[in-house]
């Protein structure tokens, strides 16, 4: 059998019995059309099975962001009191108990008083006795003194009697002397014939006469000068006796001051057991009842406790070592207590003491944050919940946090880095969230990310506060990405094309 006789493969002599001859350019036409068809149909297939890529975004908002520090702590009052005791004994009565509203001076409990009167009593007769000695010691010793006076007065006397009997012989010396002349002359005359022996004699006996004056004038002063040493040594001895019986009056004196001082000390111990309270302010601990003992031996025991102002209330916070270095005085504090879980309280820290606490190897700061508590709502020793506002950025732009975190994935990338959003930014992809330092961000600009470098000025655990780099290149309202979901762009488009191309390939 001959080629030409064998039946065509196709069916071409069937086909050209029932369609009518048809020139090849239309031929070649309607091809290509079928075939821009068949790309259509598969293009289609292929975007079924790799849906487009879907973004979530967040807009750009214009706010204040908060930086903050949060820890727990203890509500106390501002100022509170100790009261206790200085003396030993047993409670007689107690006039206040918890929550009782106390007054300066006001008496808050009692101590038998019995055993601190018996000692005020015998105080008091000791001192009794100790004035009496004193008097009597005090009049010995004016005696004494008396007694100096006296005998310094009698030696005045003598050393008067001195002077008169030194006189005396004086005037005794010149009345002899003058005898002694008259004689002389008296006895020359009467030589001579001129004076009668009578007149002689008479002048010799006025001579002898004041020899015996002179005589006793000069005993006189030695009687004299005798009484004065007498009286010299009666002073001496007036004088020591005065001197001990003075300090026997000072002894006796001492001794009664002595008494006064114990007499005022159990006066004191007496008032000591009358407890009063020091300040205004509200009971809130009681530690003794009535009939009990207290002993302040070697500390003072506490009876109770005193909150001068409950109005005005402290929180001490505990802040760890990493987070106190943020906390100033004056910051901001919001916190919450068990008891009101939907109320919200806030204060100002006051102080960051600087005594460490550890415990389990965990370093703490004692934050003291005052609080007004005008409706007493805050009762000591209730737990609060505190968050510490330690940075604050206003009319920030802010964006989540999540947004610097998220970077479009690898497959869009081409060899070279460059990607259909722009140049990656370089590093591992980890978020740049701490303050001061740069990060990138994508803005969803239509339908396609827009890379925008950033500069963070604040971050919280969910949001950050940025400034673009670039001038206007961030804007408020503008919607950042956070996530995406489906293929990636790259990979999505060349799936479409390669159907299209292997056709437009067949056809030429």
């Amino acid at each position: 059998m001959s080629s030409s006789s064998l039946p065509h493969p196709w069916g071409y002599d069937a086909l050209a019995r029932w369609v009518p001859r048809i020139p090849r350019r239309q031929l070649l036409l309607g091809g290509a059309a079928a075939l821009l068809v068949l790309a259509l149909v598969v293009t289609f297939a292929i975007e079924r099975a790799h849906p487009a890529v879907s973004y979530a975004t967040s807009p750009v908002a214009i706010q204040t962001l908060t930086q903050s520090v949060t820890a727990s702590g203890t509500v106390n009052p501002q100022n509170s009191i100790s009261v206790g005791t200085q003396v030993s004994g047993t409670i007689a009565s107690i006039d206040v108990d918890f929550n009782s509203k106390v007054r300066k001076g006001e008496v808050l409990a009692r101590i038998d008083p019995s055993t601190f009167q018996a000692q005020l009593d015998q105080a008091q007769a000791s001192l009794a006795q100790a004035e009496a000695q004193a008097a009597a010691a005090g009049s010995t010793a004016a005696g004494g003194r008396s007694s100096v006076t006296i005998a310094t007065a009698n030696n005045a006397a003598q050393d008067a009697a001195i002077g008169a009997a030194q006189a005396n012989i004086a005037k005794s010396a010149s009345a002899l002397v003058l005898a002694q002349l008259q004689e002389k002359r008296d006895a020359s005359l009467s030589a001579q014939g001129y004076l009668a022996q009578s007149q002689l004699d008479a002048d010799r006996s006025t001579t002898a006469q004041d020899q015996a004056a002179l005589a006793s004038a000069q005993a006189a002063l030695a009687q004299a000068r005798a009484q004065a040493q007498a009286s010299n040594a009666s002073i001496a001895l007036s004088s020591s006796t005065a001197q001990g019986q003075n300090a026997s009056a000072q002894a006796a004196a001492a001794a009664v001051q002595l008494a006064q001082a114990s007499v005022q000390q159990d006066r004191l111990n007496l008032s000591h057991t009358v407890i009063t309270s020091p300040v205004d302010g509200t009971v809130i601990a009681r530690s003794v009842s009535v009939g009990q003992t207290v002993a302040a031996s070697f500390s003072t025991p506490t009876l109770f406790t005193i909150a001068q102002n409950l109005r005005k209330m402290e929180v001490d916070i505990n802040v760890g070592e990493p987070d106190i270095g943020n906390v100033r005085a004056g910051d901001p504090v919001a916190f919450s207590v068990l008891a009101y879980p939907s109320r919200t309280f806030h204060g100002t820290v006051a102080q960051v003491r600087i005594n460490p606490q550890t415990l389990n190897n965990v370093v703490t700061y004692d934050v003291v944050v005052d609080v007004p508590n005008p409706d007493g709502a805050l009762l000591p020793g209730m737990t609060a919940n505190a968050t510490i506002d330690i940075a604050s950025a206003k009319n920030a732009l802010v964006v989540p946090l999540a947004a610097l975190s998220w970077k479009p994935s690898s497959g869009a990338a081409s060899a070279n880095g460059s990607s259909p959003w722009g140049r990656l930014a370089s590093g591992s992809g980890n978020v740049a969230s701490t303050p001061g330092t740069l990060g990138s961000l994508y803005i969803l600009s239509g339908g396609r990310p827009r890379h925008v470098a950033v500069h963070v000025v604040l971050a919280t655990s969910t949001e950050a506060a940025v400034t673009a780099l670039a001038p206007d290149s961030l804007r408020a309202g503008e919607e950042v990405v956070t996530a995406a979901t489906g293929a990636s762009p790259s990979a999505r488009t060349g799936a479409a094309r390669s159907p299209v191309s292997g056709a437009m390939r067949v056809m030429h």
